[in-house]
């Protein structure tokens, strides 16, 4: 089935010619090599509350779970806090979360966690934290010891690159293999609120401090875009957007971390419903892709934020 697919595709580019065409139909036969997404299902009751559960991000051994909740045990009372859990093995259940605690969570406001790619340094949103800049701003804290999720150091505002008056949120790291300086997606409003904003990128810049974060053109529209995730090749890019009337995750892609992103298409069924879909994280194990996210679990305009995973395999689609 393979070996027939490639000889279609060698056929349909030979008589396209162009290079553009072979790059379009390569990308074509990348997707079909994955299976459909599996119905979400929810990451269970020591996981998910009658709280809001959101924002999940996982660790690359796949057995530390980061998230965002505002259940009991967060200083702030009513506002969010990162909480982590752990489990034995990749099917095993997840153990109670804690409560990541002081220097990374205040009284105010702590969300969207995002490790970059070594997992010394943990990215997240903090409101009004004193230091910052705008009502919401976008921190690091760095830890000596990748296997220590307790000890994280006093967080560091990553400056006037990234931060603004506005809304800065949303965090997402990215490490391109082919070199150059480390990107930092994320969700900017010029307005202090999370609701609206698009999508931008910073750069980081080889004296460690962060460029001035530029506008990511194609991926963005007139509606909210927020929450932005990227594979380990830097090529898919998963988020969510209110465009289409609720809350739904997209997904777009580009031929190489040098090229334009494709327009952004929504995931549908199964990841999406009538219910509101935020907070994508993607995470990748060998031949299988995990898609993390947060469900409205309430009936509107009641909201109740629930972690729910879907997966997908590389090859699923050919016998």
């Amino acid at each position: 089935m393979r070996r027939l697919m490639s000889l279609a595709i060698a056929l349909l580019v030979a008589a396209c010619g162009s290079e553009s065409d072979q790059v379009t139909f390569e990308r074509q036969a990348e997707s079909f090599a994955y299976s459909d997404w599996s119905q979400p299902v929810s990451l269970g009751p020591a996981i998910n509350t009658s709280f809001n559960e959101q924002q999940a991000m996982l660790s690359k051994d796949g057995l530390t779970l980061y998230f965002a909740s505002n259940r009991p045990g967060t200083p702030g009372s009513t506002l969010t806090d990162i909480w982590i859990a752990h489990r034995a093995c990749d099917e095993c259940p997840w153990e109670s979360p804690v409560n990541i605690g002081a220097p990374v969570n205040t009284v105010q406001s702590d969300a969207a966690p995002a490790l970059s790619r070594d997992e010394h340094l943990l990215f997240f949103l903090s409101t009004n934290r004193p230091g910052g800049v705008g009502s919401s701003d976008i921190w690091a804290s760095y830890r000596d010891d990748v296997h220590d999720d307790l000890a994280w150091q006093t967080p560091v505002n990553l400056g006037s690159g990234v931060n603004t008056t506005g809304f800065d949120g949303g965090p997402s790291y990215f490490e391109n293999d082919a070199g150059g300086g480390a990107q930092l997606f994320f969700n900017h409003n010029p307005a202090p609120v999370n609701t609206g904003g698009d999508i931008y990128v910073s750069v980081q810049q080889p004296d460690g401090s962060w460029g001035a974060a530029v506008e990511v053109t194609e991926l963005n529209s007139a509606s909210s875009d927020q929450r932005p995730t990227i594979t380990h090749d830097g090529r898919t890019i998963y988020f969510f957007s209110n465009r289409a009337g609720s809350d739904d995750i997209w997904v777009a892609t580009r031929a190489d971390v040098a090229s334009p992103w494709t327009a952004p298409t929504n995931l549908d069924a199964p990841i999406n419903t009538a219910a509101d879909e935020r907070h994508p994280f993607i995470y990748s194990h060998g031949k299988t892709e995990m898609l993390f996210f947060a469900r409205n679990v309430a009936t509107p305009p009641a909201v109740d934020l629930d972690l729910f995973v879907s997966t997908r395999t590389r090859g699923g689609n050919t016998p």
